[in-house]
């Protein structure tokens, strides 16, 4: 099994890409609005790729809620911005980590219905005044102590549906001036404290995926997803993380290379899976065949993931914690 984790180009599972899988099995896949059309739709796609991945392979998918989710109405349930439950917690704090727990349960019960085991929420970004608006309404708060604590009850509620949370984007997304999808940010500021509370209060979670920015205070030249000084230093020292590290999409334009070089870069770099959700099957197909397999430790850390989420799995009627959490952010 490949250390990676890939995206596919539609709605169908093509020959190509089922004889790639095949013959170089991923981690995982990760899925995206062009390849998900409706209920019957996915469970067939979900069937097909179970068919032809590993057997304990991931099933991610890039659901936060907000502007950012791919399992959309009419077909499964609409979920407010991280945001709106920041600016409940400003209101009543209570009710706030109660509908933060509650839309986790609720994301994470779309995904498990849908066949997902992952979901990369939550994000655990400041939200900044004057930073690209990338982050924008999908951070929780400006207060990185009131970030930490909803973040954790959202990836609670994400884990009592036997989901894994994935929480993002380590070190720091949120003072990025511009989106890393088009170009590469750096953040100059050379006190980041703030930036990581959130990411060390939550460094128990079982996923976190990297950042593709550089931090000069940290590492002057590479991209945190690149530098083994930001992985080893800050991530996995400083805030203590000890779970699977993903990298974020290497096909995002914030890093220049072919992405199976990217890959092979942020593998040596310290991260765990590389991540490349583009779908284009020749550039897909170079990563896997040049890819690593799973190391022994990146094996026991996925199995650990699991194992988390299906200790915290719940049993719960979707459409009752529906109804609270509307009357909470009503």
């Amino acid at each position: 099994m490949k250390a990676a984790i890939v995206g596919i180009a539609g709605p169908t599972l093509s020959a190509e890409e089922k004889t790639l899988f095949r013959a170089f099995p991923p981690a995982g896949i990760i899925l995206f609005r062009r390849n998900i059309a409706n209920p019957v739709q996915l469970s067939l796609l979900m069937a097909d790729l179970r068919r032809v991945l590993p057997k304990n392979a991931v099933f991610m998918v890039d659901q936060e809620g907000g502007r950012v989710a791919r399992l959309r109405p009419p077909h499964w349930r609409d979920h407010p911005p991280a945001r709106t439950l920041g600016h409940l917690f400003d209101r009543t704090p209570r009710a706030a980590l109660r509908a933060a727990w509650l839309t986790g349960a609720l994301l994470g019960s779309d995904c498990l219905q849908a066949g997902f085991t992952a979901t990369t929420a939550p994000v655990l970004d400041l939200s900044i005044p004057g930073a690209h608006d990338v982050i924008g309404d999908r951070a929780l708060a400006e207060d990185p102590n009131i970030i930490a604590r909803l973040a954790r009850a959202v990836a609670a509620g994400i884990a009592g549906a036997g989901v894994q949370p994935v929480g993002k984007h380590a070190p720091g997304h949120g003072r990025a001036r511009v989106d890393s999808h088009l170009a590469l940010p750096r953040v100059e500021a050379n006190e980041l404290d703030a930036d990581i509370l959130p990411f060390a209060r939550n460094a128990d979670l079982p996923w976190m995926m990297t950042a593709h920015i550089v931090y000069p205070a940290f590492d002057p030249i590479l991209p945190a997803t690149l530098s083994a000084r930001v992985i080893g230093g800050i991530v996995r020292g400083r805030i203590g993380f000890k779970g699977v590290l993903v990298t974020d999409d290497l096909a995002m334009k914030a890093l220049s290379g072919e992405p199976v070089d990217l890959a092979l870069r942020a593998l040596d770099a310290g991260c765990d899976i590389a991540l490349y959700c583009s779908g284009e099957l020749a550039p897909t197909q170079a990563l896997l065949k040049a890819s690593p397999a799973v190391s022994e430790a990146t094996s026991i850390r996925l199995e650990t993931a699991r194992a988390w989420a299906a200790r915290r799995r719940l049993s719960f009627d979707p459409a009752v914690l529906a109804a609270e959490r509307d009357r909470l952010c009503a």
